[in-house]
């Protein structure tokens, strides 16, 4: 799976929103971010309807953790950013189900099972506060 803008973009405004003791709005994360401020609440408006976030109507509005970095896994991050589950090779979820044929004859899906369990726990132990 190739990460897109989107995963970047959500990781990027979780680092700065953590810092701030208000919430942070959409104008001011797309500017210090250089970025297209419709794509970005797209992005947190994502992250807010899962519970990442918390989201604050009104002139004060914007947006807030709602959970503390130590909670926020960077696998669950790029799920809700990339709106699919973090899959590295088509073949690696199930053996018979194989989009080339091969199904349980192939002699690479141990292997690229194998490889696709470990991403997932590394970026399951992986928590905003370890990036920030």
């Amino acid at each position: 799976m190739l990460l897109t803008k989107a995963s970047e973009y959500a990781m990027l405004s979780l680092m700065l929103i953590s810092r701030q003791n208000a919430p942070e709005d959409v104008d001011t994360l797309s500017k210090r971010l250089n970025i297209s401020r419709s794509f970005l609440a797209k992005v947190l408006q994502g992250l807010a309807r899962e519970g990442i976030l918390k989201s604050y109507k009104g002139a004060k509005g914007g947006f807030t953790l709602n959970l503390k970095p130590e909670e926020i896994s960077i696998k669950r991050v790029i799920e809700i950013a990339e709106k699919k589950p973090i899959v590295i090779f088509e073949c690696a979820q199930e053996a018979g189900h194989c989009p080339s044929g091969k199904g349980e004859f192939c002699m690479i899906w141990p292997f690229l099972n194998k490889f696709q369990s470990k991403i997932d726990d590394f970026l399951n132990e992986m928590t905003l506060k370890d990036i920030l």
